[in-house]
């Protein structure tokens, strides 16, 4: 079920089945039940209520999930008529969450997002929440009612969540300061849920991370090297795909994941062309970046023409999927726009121009230096060839007096490793 959006409401029914086959429910029916006006009791009109009630019965439906937000109350007095699980957008998207984390921090943000959806969802409606005996409940023991107790627990068990969520923070945040003292630039995949963001990191890495066609394939921060046409290296991260009203518990518990992207030297934000709310999608992307400080949604109607500062690069995905007119018209735009590129993650058409254009945005901040770099030293004399342009050379026997184009990252790199020797 599914309320009016700005967005295709069929789309929206899609992609809440498409949620539910994520942690693979079996999808018995798939319903749209418009709302005029929300009932504080059950969201639903009474009619409404009464007729999935036999639908639900006839198919004996075990569970059934509103794509919206319920309250407590409303959950509750769903599953008294329906006889039946009721949960919500927010309740299916931690399930799918908790399935899919893998990594330490992953599972720890998880069981936060949920611990704190499961604290608003304690209410006072079974009789062993009632008070035991005694007390007014402000001092805890033998006086507190089991809610209180269980509220408690849970209080206790998120703030141990948060210490350990801030150690690994910590962690993450070493690693980012070793990055820069080796500084290779990183670049950063976002995107709508979907859009092909690990198929189009499998195929720039030539990686097997995990990649299929269904919502949240990727949850946990993946980071490979990825070379560059020149030669030059860069790191490429594959980030958790992004969703309409993502719960705000989600937000809040998975920041440090999204810090990654606060950290890129160029992100890429791949969208699904063939998509019928590929725009609304890329509302929402950029809505979530605008939070970080990193784009304004505007930007989604402008084609992300113009600033050459503005970190974003708009990979358009899935062109194989369009009929030979809307390819030729998406072809046409990327060529008129310099900060888009239209490719197909899964045949590969498109991804060399795009490390083209990595490249070259990379190669943006180049100086020229001169260098004096012992004979003796072939390892660092070879790196400089790799990785800058050198516009001339003497030697005199003992060093190479090197004229050299470099970018800031690589040069960085170079003073480091000579700090090193």
């Amino acid at each position: 079920m599914a309320q009016a959006q700005a967005r295709s409401i069929e789309a929206r029914l899609e992609e809440a089945v498409g949620l539910a086959q994520a942690i693979h429910l079996d999808v018995v029916r798939a319903e749209i039940a418009r709302i005029a006006r929300p009932r504080p009791a059950s969201l639903l009109g009474s009619g409404t209520v009464a007729n999935f009630r036999e639908l639900i019965s006839e198919n004996e439906i075990g569970l059934v999930v509103i794509d919206g937000t319920l309250s407590p109350v409303q959950q509750r007095n769903l599953e008294k008529s329906w006889q039946a699980k009721v949960i919500d957008r927010t309740g299916l998207i931690l399930e799918i969450f908790g399935a899919r984390a893998r990594t330490h921090e992953g599972r720890l943000q998880v069981e936060l997002a949920a611990l704190s959806y499961q604290r608003s969802r304690l209410v006072r409606s079974w009789t062993h929440l009632e008070r035991q005996r005694g007390g007014f409940g402000f001092l805890g023991g033998p006086g507190e009612s089991q809610l209180e107790i269980d509220r408690r627990l849970i209080g206790e068990r998120i703030a141990r969540l948060k210490r350990e969520l801030d150690a690994t923070r910590r962690t993450r945040a070493l690693h980012r300061e070793a990055r820069r003292r080796v500084p290779y630039p990183v670049v950063a995949l976002v995107g709508y849920t979907n859009a092909g963001k690990s198929t189009l990191f499998n195929r720039l890495t030539r990686s097997a991370v995990t990649a299929g066609d269904m919502l949240f394939a990727t949850l946990d921060p993946t980071m490979r090297r990825l070379e560059l046409p020149s030669g030059r290296t860069a790191i490429l991260s594959d980030t958790v795909g992004f969703i309409s009203e993502l719960p705000t518990h989600l937000v809040a518990a998975f920041r440090a994941t999204l810090e990654e992207v606060t950290e890129a030297d160029i992100i890429i934000h791949v969208r699904d062309a063939h998509h019928p709310d590929s725009e609304a999608q890329a509302q929402d992307v950029l809505a979530v970046l605008g939070d970080l400080g990193l784009a304004d949604p505007a930007l989604a109607d402008s084609g992300l023409d113009g600033a050459a500062e503005d970190p974003l690069i708009e990979a358009m995905n899935k062109i194989d999927l369009l009929d030979p007119a809307q390819r030729a018209s998406l072809e046409n735009h990327a060529l008129r726009n310099s900060q888009t590129v239209a490719l197909s993650a899964a045949t590969g058409e498109g991804c060399e121009a795009l490390l083209a254009l990595l490249d070259r945005r990379l190669q943006s901040e180049i100086h020229r230096v001169r260098l004096d770099i012992p004979l003796s030293d072939g390892k660092t004399l070879a790196w400089i060839y790799r990785h800058g342009e050198v516009l001339g050379r003497r030697d005199d026997g003992e060093a190479a007096h090197l004229s050299v184009r470099l970018s800031d990252a690589d040069l960085a790199r170079l003073r480091h490793q000579q700090r090193l020797h």
